[in-house]
């Protein structure tokens, strides 16, 4: 409890000492993560040091708004995975939550794939970028991303 009530804030992060970031899922991300300008300047500044930038489930929302230097969406052209929109019909929540999160990222370019069946362990990597779909694909995203940082 110690570490949770002095949890750092994005603004008192030094990217410069990360090699990856790793967003975590769960519907709440949807409305926190995409309009964090703390969590797209880390995102960004591992990103275009070489860093390992990483997702599971609904954390690729926090995917949604960050841009490199150039203007551009870090997802444009990258072959990326969150929770479908498949996936958030059957779990029966399409209608309490604030957009469609695999829409939004074709939107800004980036090449959503997905599972066969819906809710099976998926897991996408495009260089650095590494996406899991679902809850059950956090342990083979973190084994990914682990993988990276140990080529490194």
């Amino acid at each position: 409890m110690a570490l949770l009530s002095s949890t750092p804030c994005p603004a008192d992060i030094n990217p410069g000492d990360y090699d990856a970031i790793y967003f975590t899922g769960g519907h709440g991300v949807m409305w926190d993560f995409p309009d964090n300008e703390g969590l797209q300047a880390i995102t960004r500044a591992l990103w275009e040091k070489g860093g390992v930038v990483s997702a599971v489930c609904h954390g690729y929302c926090g995917l949604l708004n960050t841009r490199l230097a150039d203007g551009s969406f870090l997802v444009r052209g990258r072959k990326i995975t969150g929770f479908s929109w498949t996936e958030e019909r059957l779990a029966g929540v399409a209608r309490e939550i604030p957009y469609n999160a695999e829409a939004q990222m074709k939107a800004r370019g980036a090449i959503y794939e997905k599972a066969l069946l819906p809710f099976m362990s998926h897991v996408v990597t495009d260089g650095r970028l590494v996406t899991g779909q679902n809850p059950f694909s956090a342990r083979a995203t973190a084994r990914k991303v682990v993988a990276l940082l140990n080529k490194a």
